[in-house]
């Protein structure tokens, strides 16, 4: 907590400092003319002042203006009581104790040390000279030491939200850099079956292999029109409003059907209120459909359907995409490298508040299943 003072402090001086500062300037001045117990009231008027005038710079140099203005007072009260004055002083005790606030709120950790030895030292010395008993002297050490507690309080607190707003912020686009590689990794593979088929075609069917062609250069302008909207995203941060809404949804599968050329047919069917689910739920669900069709096309041998079924029934939403190929070996979703599709469908999935089950089915191919609890009545 103490390595990160000033993360928090305001830029300046704060609008109801400046406001303190003159509201209590010409009320120091009354008070100063008006009471008849003070012996130098212009002494105390000036020390009193230099109190004031503290709460201006205490966010920005919270240690030095406790100094100032508990040196102040100290000095103000302790020199007349010297030269055998009756010990009377001007009432700043509340700017100090807002000053010993501001220590705990803004100082560093060292600051805070320094800054307790001193108002517990200046304390405990210029007591005795006021005839303080010991129960006065240590009600005033707990007065002094729980503002800057409180301060210290506070300013963990602030920290917290700071640290829970940039949180929110890291996991937000952590999610839109998921997004950028189930889409790139969607649209590549669609391109690369594409590619594949214009070349067989080209050698028998012109047509149809520029037709393939075509598919992949719309494959690829989708791609790179997503792959600028998340990476200008990820650049700015800019994570609010527009920007963080799911970028597809449930009404948004219906486009992995879409066919082009060599690869398995994809049918899309739905059932039940599907269209009005709740947009992170919908999007999750469309990113798990999407990364299970791109597995098929990567790693299923001989798929000829992969079959998307979408179903609501109340309060629970169950995603299920079938394909008839055989696993390729090693087994469907083991990569050289690490892989991340399945892995990345499930946290999104556990995110929403469901799970994930995947492998072969008992029937042939390859079963991927996702569900999803539905707060009762969402999206109706």
């Amino acid at each position: 907590m103490w390595d990160e003072p000033r993360a928090v402090a305001p830029p300046g001086t704060a609008w109801w400092d400046r406001a303190l500062v003159a509201g209590l300037v010409p009320l120091t001045a009354l008070e100063a003319g008006l009471r008849t117990d003070m012996v130098w009231p212009v002494w105390h008027a000036g020390w009193a002042l230099v109190c004031v005038a503290a709460l201006w710079w205490r966010a920005r140099h919270p240690l030095a203006m406790l100094v100032v203005a508990y040196g102040a007072q100290t000095v103000a009260g302790v020199v007349p009581a010297l030269s055998g004055e009756h010990h009377s002083v001007l009432n700043v005790t509340a700017v100090v104790l807002l000053l010993a606030y501001s220590l705990g709120r803004w100082a560093s950790g060292r600051g805070v040390v320094a800054g307790c030895i001193f108002l517990l030292a200046a304390h405990l010395g210029r007591e005795p000279l006021y005839g303080s008993s010991g129960a006065s002297m240590l009600i005033g050490v707990g007065a002094l030491m729980l503002p800057v507690a409180l301060g210290a309080l506070a300013r963990s607190w602030a920290a917290s939200q700071v640290r829970g707003r940039e949180e929110v912020r890291l996991q937000e686009r952590e999610r839109l850099a998921r997004d950028l590689h189930d889409t790139v990794a969607h649209h590549v593979s669609g391109i690369l079956v594409q590619a594949r088929a214009a070349k067989v075609l080209a050698r028998t069917d012109l047509g149809a292999a520029v037709e393939a062609i075509d598919g992949m250069e719309e494959a690829a302008a989708q791609t790179l029109e997503d792959m600028r909207s998340m990476v200008t995203v990820l650049r700015t941060g800019e994570t609010d409003g527009e920007a963080r809404a799911p970028t597809y949804g449930v009404r948004d599968i219906p486009m992995l059907a879409q066919h082009h050329g060599e690869g398995p047919q994809v049918v899309v069917h739905t059932s039940g209120d599907v269209e009005r689910l709740p947009a992170p739920i919908g999007s999750a669900l469309f990113r798990a459909a999407q990364e299970a069709v791109t597995n098929a096309r990567r790693h299923a041998v001989e798929p000829t359907v992969v079959a998307i079924d979408l179903a609501r029934d109340r309060d629970l939403v169950r995603l299920r995409v079938h394909d008839d190929g055989r696993p390729a070996a090693p087994a469907r979703g083991r990569r050289a490298g690490p892989s991340y599709g399945l892995a990345g469908m499930r946290e999104r999935i556990s995110l929403v508040g469901g799970a994930v089950r995947a492998g072969p089915d008992p029937a042939g191919g390859w079963t991927v299943e996702a569900i999803v609890p539905v707060a009762p009545g969402a999206g109706r």
